[in-house]
């Protein structure tokens, strides 16, 4: 039991509760879906070196730019069904740039097939 008085399962339940519930409560699955990718995306970026500052190659951290590729390519592909084809298909197009800017930012790069999410998404080369 919690404070109130009431079991606690601890389903359908947010921390907080309150407004916050509500609020997520009203946004569609393809927004909730396409922030979380759109995250995935970014952080991809900043650790390819892609960012926009004069401090980019600093960030470079390609073991963490693989980790973060490969979870936005399972979202994806598990994602597509859901989201419809317009939303799908922009995620693909940023997921398979991000792919590329892998490869170039790579030293070694890896075989076709072996790069970050091409288990997933086939090779992208």
């Amino acid at each position: 039991m919690d404070p109130d008085g009431e079991h606690s399962s601890g389903r359908g339940r947010i921390p907080g509760g309150g407004p916050e519930a509500r609020d997520i409560a009203e946004v569609p699955a393809v927004e909730i879906i396409t922030a979380a990718a759109v995250h995935l995306m970014s952080a991809a970026a900043v650790k390819c070196g892609l960012a926009e500052d004069a401090d980019a190659q600093d960030h470079l951290d390609l073991d963490e730019a693989r980790s973060l590729i490969t979870a936005l390519a399972g979202l994806v592909v598990a994602a597509a069904p859901e989201v419809g084809n317009q939303h799908a298909r922009a995620l693909r197009d940023g997921l398979k740039t991000l792919q590329l800017a892998f490869r170039e930012a790579s030293v070694v790069p890896d075989p076709p097939g072996d790069g970050p999410g091409e288990r997933l998404t086939g090779s992208v080369v």
